[in-house]
């Protein structure tokens, strides 16, 4: 039986070129080894795509370093979002890379999840690479984590990037539920009109949830989880049947609070935002424009 199934690919690579004081994986540098070990292991998933000819597959990058200084994630995207049982391929980036192979890139399937960080790139060294990839005609959202600093940096940016280009607020919820101001949280709304949809911590457990049924997360071991979220291990996409192992499930989990989590609630029904771009976060509309 063909299934359709969105999957989230997360290798042992974990390098990032940026420090960030918010992340704990910042300026982390992978040692050849690992890097051999992470490259190893995205051809192998690469290869097992290309035998799914019979199901339809959304994909999501989500490393935890940044993927595409390496070549071989570039080839990867571009590879992927020319397969015709492909309908999605997506990844989180820094843009630290150039942007000229995404070219190369399908772009009827192919999307990437821009992430800015002020004090790690100049603003116009970011906005140079958007303006280019706009120019190539790739799809592609923009954001930033919300610290309430870096708001007017922040819409300075957006400011300067073309209006159907959707611009995405993480919320900051390490600082607690009272971080933002009523001014805060509006100006963190006028440049995310979805923020509040991430603003939340949404009570889960028990709730019927796509992740485990039609949505599923993997290592480089390929090991299945049915989220990033949930450390149990449900399969494993070279050992195991995938249609004995999809099947409905209820959160198991307290709260959600990452999009990549709570997308998967059918409670939210998120995907009328998106209409199938959720895993690259690029909505089909911002204030009636196209996010394309």
């Amino acid at each position: 039986m063909a299934l359709r199934l969105s999957i989230l690919y997360r290798g042992p690579l974990s390098g990032c070129n940026y420090d960030c004081a918010y992340c704990p994986f910042a300026k982390r540098v992978d040692d050849r080894k690992k890097l051999e070990d992470d490259a190893t292991a995205l051809r192998r998933f690469h290869d097992w795509v290309l035998g799914r000819t019979a199901d339809q597959l959304k994909i999501l990058f989500t490393p935890w370093g940044e993927a595409l200084t390496h070549n071989a994630y570039r080839q990867t995207l571009i590879s992927l979002s020319r397969l015709a049982h492909v309908s999605r391929v997506a990844i989180q980036t820094n843009l630290s890379c150039s942007v000229e192979w995404m070219e190369e890139l399908n772009r009827h399937t192919a999307s990437l999840w821009c992430s800015y960080h002020p004090g790690q790139t100049p603003r116009e060294a970011f906005l140079a690479k958007c303006e280019r990839m706009s120019a190539l005609g790739v799809r592609y959202s923009v954001g930033a984590v919300g610290i309430v600093e870096n708001l007017n940096e922040v819409r300075a940016l957006q400011l300067a990037l073309p209006p159907k280009v959707y611009f995405w607020i993480n919320a900051y919820k390490d600082a607690g539920p009272q971080y933002y101001s009523l001014a805060d949280a509006a100006a963190c709304r006028e440049i995310d009109p979805l923020f509040d949809i991430n603003r939340e911590n949404y009570l889960s457990k028990g709730e019927p949830c796509a992740a485990g049924e039609s949505s599923i997360s993997l290592d480089g071991d390929g090991n299945i989880r049915r989220c990033h979220f949930i450390d149990d291990v449900i399969g494993n996409i070279y050992a195991d049947d995938l249609e004995k192992i999809l099947h409905p499930r209820h959160c198991s989990r307290l709260k959600c609070d990452c999009h990549i989590g709570y997308v998967n609630l059918k409670k939210l029904d998120l995907d009328r935002h998106f209409d199938g771009w959720a895993l690259g976060r690029v909505p089909t509309t911002r204030h009636g424009i196209s996010g394309t």
